[in-house]
C-alpha cells in the first residue's frame, strides 16, 4: 500500500510541475494584458490580434501621414530639355528660388544615357515634393537626342517641356569656348566650323554647329508632343530681362509669380544677372566660374558664313515655335 502511494505521487509530480508552469504563463499573459489596458493600448492590441487587416490599414495610415509631412519622390512634371550653352543652368537656379519648385541639382541624363536603368531608378534621383510642388530636372542634351522624345512620351503623364534657345552662332562659340577650356590643344573655331576654308562649307557633323539647327530637332519632338506642351525661353532675354522671362516660365508651370525683379542684380564682371543675397546667406548666388567665359575672337567672314547658313533654319524655327527671336 505504501509502495503504491509512492508510485502514484511520483507519476503525478511532472503533471503538477506542468500545471504550475502553465499557471505561471497564464498569469504573465493576464498581467501583460492588464498593463496594456491601463496604458490605453489594449483596444488597439486586441483589434490588431483579432483583425489582421487593421494592421495593414494602420501602417498605411502612418505612412500616409509621414508622406504628407516629408513628401514623396515623383517623376518630373517639367523638364528643361535644351539647349546646351543656351542658359539652362541659369534658368534652373532662378526657378529653384520658388518655394513650389524642387529640382535635381545635377543632370540625370536618363533619357539619353541611362534609359536602361528604368523609371524606378530615375524616380529615385528626384527630390521629395509635397502636394502642390513641382518636380523638375534639366538635361540639355535631350533636345538633340533622337530617342528622347519617344522615351519621355512613353513615361506618360503630361510632362511640360522647356527649351532655352540662343542665337545659334553665339551658342556655337560658347560651346567651343567651354570645350577648349578643357582641351587647350583644340583646333581653331573656324577650322572646326568650316569643312574647307576656301569653299567655306559649314561642317554640320560638328556638334557645336549641329545643335543650333533648332528646327530640325524640334520637328522630331513634334512627332510625339503638341506645341502646347513646349515653352521656348529666350537665352538673350534671360540675360537682359531675367524677371520677365522667368515670369513666363512660372505662368507656364502654373505657379504664382513669386520670382520678380527684386531677386536679381546684374553682375558687370560676368556679364549676366545673378540672384541677390538670399536671407540667411553671407553672399549673393551667382553661377560658377565656368559661366561667362570671354569668347575668342572669330574672323568676321566666318561669323557671316555661319549666319547665312543658319538663317533659313532660324526662320523655320520661328514659324514652328510661333516666336521670332530676332537672331537675323
Amino acid at each position: 500500500m505504501g509502495c503504491g502511494n509512492w508510485r502514484s505521487a511520483r507519476s503525478l509530480g511532472p503533471l503538477k510541475a506542468q500545471s504550475r508552469a502553465s499557471a505561471f504563463f497564464t498569469m504573465l499573459l493576464i498581467f501583460t494584458y492588464v498593463f496594456y489596458c491601463l496604458t490605453a493600448y489594449c483596444d488597439s492590441l486586441s483589434r490588431s490580434v483579432l483583425e489582421p487587416d487593421s494592421v495593414a490599414a494602420y501602417t498605411a495610415d502612418q505612412l500616409g501621414v509621414q508622406e504628407s509631412l516629408q513628401g514623396s519622390k515623383k517623376l518630373p512634371q517639367a523638364i528643361i530639355i535644351g539647349v546646351k550653352k543656351g542658359g539652362t543652368r541659369a534658368l534652373l537656379e532662378f526657378l529653384r528660388v520658388h518655394p513650389d519648385v524642387r529640382a535635381v541639382g545635377s543632370e540625370p541624363h536618363f533619357f539619353d544615357r541611362f534609359y536602361d536603368r528604368g523609371l524606378r531608378w530615375y524616380r529615385s534621383l528626384m527630390p521629395r515634393t509635397l502636394e502642390g510642388q513641382i518636380t523638375m530636372e534639366k538635361t540639355p542634351s535631350y533636345f538633340v537626342t533622337r530617342e528622347a522624345p519617344r522615351r519621355i512620351a512613353a513615361m506618360g503623364g503630361h510632362t511640360k517641356l522647356i527649351v532655352v534657345v540662343r542665337d545659334p552662332v553665339t551658342r556655337a562659340i560658347s560651346d567651343y569656348t567651354q570645350t577648349k577650356s578643357k582641351n587647350p590643344g583644340l583646333p581653331s573655331f573656324q577650322d572646326l566650323a568650316l569643312k574647307n576654308s576656301s569653299l567655306e562649307l559649314v561642317d554640320t557633323s560638328w556638334g557645336a554647329v549641329r545643335i543650333g539647327i533648332y528646327a530640325k530637332h524640334l520637328k522630331n519632338w513634334l512627332r510625339y508632343f503638341p506645341l502646347s506642351r513646349f515653352l521656348f525661353v529666350s537665352g538673350e532675354r534671360l540675360v537682359s530681362d531675367p524677371a520677365g522671362e522667368v515670369g513666363r516660365v512660372q505662368d507656364f508651370l502654373g505657379l504664382k509669380r513669386i520670382i520678380t525683379d527684386k531677386h536679381f542684380y546684374f553682375n558687370q564682371t560676368k556679364g549676366f544677372p545673378c540672384l541677390k543675397k538670399p536671407e540667411g546667406s553671407s553672399r549673393p548666388r551667382c553661377l560658377g566660374q565656368s559661366k561667362g567665359r570671354p569668347h575668342p575672337p572669330i574672323p568676321q567672314r566666318v561669323l557671316q558664313r555661319l549666319r547665312d547658313f543658319y538663317r533659313p533654319f532660324n526662320l523655320k524655327f520661328y514659324q514652328m515655335s510661333g516666336q521670332n527671336f530676332g537672331w537675323d
